[in-house]
């Protein structure tokens, strides 16, 4: 494909998604259209999707219009390059540029750092001055990082063996078991590293949640909101002599663990909603809370405008309730680490305090927040301990 035609093919996609179809979906369906596409062509033209779903707001205004062909022409002009020179109508290309379509300045800070309007405020208040930077960094693609299996090999070791492939690392600062990725990130999921088990793609910052949990020998542990499970093996690579389980609401999303599990060496038993909660007395529960995803947004850009005002107050809701249901299942001196990939107040520190306004007798003792402009997802955690 012409680089002319993977804008083209990056317009009827993003048309699609404005429609509502979900981005996954969008760019499945027009890959089993395009048999012509090679591999490159399909990287191509995702990183066309996914740069403009994450810039939808400044990308329009440089553009002249919130759809597709807007948004593409104000990619284009982003990075200080000429539209007209591949809106040309040859062949494959998109019809040339009209009179109309010349862009304008930003209105509004939102704008120009693509949030959504009625968000702006809260994200103001939630990240202080830090907040041009986190939104900033949220309009890059996230980088890659990997987790050292420490009961199979040490970082050094995991990076020579990821550099004989041809996948160049560096150390990431954020957790001990961090690696991210600076050449060859598409051969990560075929190396031998990986399929081996020694290491596994998980975000710094969710790796040093983990890391900073306060393991000891006997306990037993539980990833509450499992999904993939990611946490849970996180656990088990940093130690051998605790039991882990894993619950989620949706146990479909769980359906990889397993085979994950198996790969990496760890033991990891699944339980159900009655199971967990017919016996008690867990020393560590991990609530990775269902959020906005705000600081994952790099990843799932449309998440950040499908948030609406009532979709967080919700989801804020659900956080408190998950808190108070599981609050008791925690054993006496046990620990409840509230976890979000969430850099809003609302969902975070604002859900801790509720929490222990509504509980007598618990405190928290351990607080931290990992900022997206420090090359990381925004994660938030809260250790929740009985006084």
């Amino acid at each position: 494909m012409t680089p002319s035609a993977r804008v083209q093919a990056a317009i009827e996609i993003l048309d699609d998604i404005l429609d509502g179809s979900p981005a996954e979906k969008a760019l499945t369906g027009w890959a089993r259209r395009s048999r012509f596409a090679g591999s490159k062509d399909r990287a191509a033209v995702r990183d066309h999707v996914f740069d403009a779903l994450r810039c939808r707001r400044s990308f329009a205004a440089r553009g002249g219009s919130e759809n597709g062909r807007g948004l593409m022409i104000g990619a284009i002009r982003s990075l200080g390059a000429d539209p007209n020179e591949l809106f040309t109508g040859d062949r494959h290309a998109p019809d040339p540029l009209e009179e109309s379509e010349v862009g304008r300045d930003f209105v509004t800070e939102s704008e120009r750092f693509d949030v959504p309007e009625w968000l702006w405020p809260e994200f103001q208040r939630s990240l202080g001055d830090e907040a041009q930077a986190a939104a900033t960094a949220l309009q890059s693609r996230a980088p890659l990082h990997l987790r050292v299996n420490l009961q199979k090999v040490n970082r050094q070791q995991a990076a020579q063996e990821l550099m004989r492939e041809g996948i160049s690392t560096e150390v990431h600062p954020a957790c001990e078991t961090a690696l991210e990725v600076k050449e060859g990130a598409r051969k990560v999921a075929q190396s031998h590293a990986y399929l081996s088990g020694l290491v596994e793609l998980q975000d710094a910052a969710s790796q040093a949640v983990v890391a900073a949990l306060p393991l000891r020998p006997g306990m037993r542990i539980i990833d509450y909101c499992a999904g993939g499970g990611g946490k849970a093996l996180a656990i088990a690579a940093l130690s051998n002599s605790v039991k882990i389980f894993a619950h989620d609401a949706n146990p479909a999303r769980m359906h990889d663990l397993p085979a994950r599990a198996q790969r990496a060496g760890a033991e990891i038993k699944i339980l159900s909603t009655e199971e967990v909660f017919a016996h008690p007395g867990f020393d560590i529960i991990l609530i990775d809370a269902p959020c906005s995803g705000s600081g994952s947004w790099r990843r799932a850009p449309a998440g950040k405008w499908a948030l609406t005002p009532d979709r967080l107050s919700k989801l804020v809701s659900a956080q408190m309730k998950i808190l108070g249901s599981t609050a008791p299942l925690v054993s006496p001196g046990g620990l409840l680490a509230y976890v979000t990939c969430s850099i809003l107040s609302a969902e975070n520190d604002s859900v801790v305090e509720g929490f222990l306004n509504n509980h007598p007798g618990w405190q928290s003792d351990w607080r931290k927040q990992w900022m997206v402009s420090k090359r990381t997802d925004g994660f938030f955690s809260a250790h929740l301990t009985r006084s």
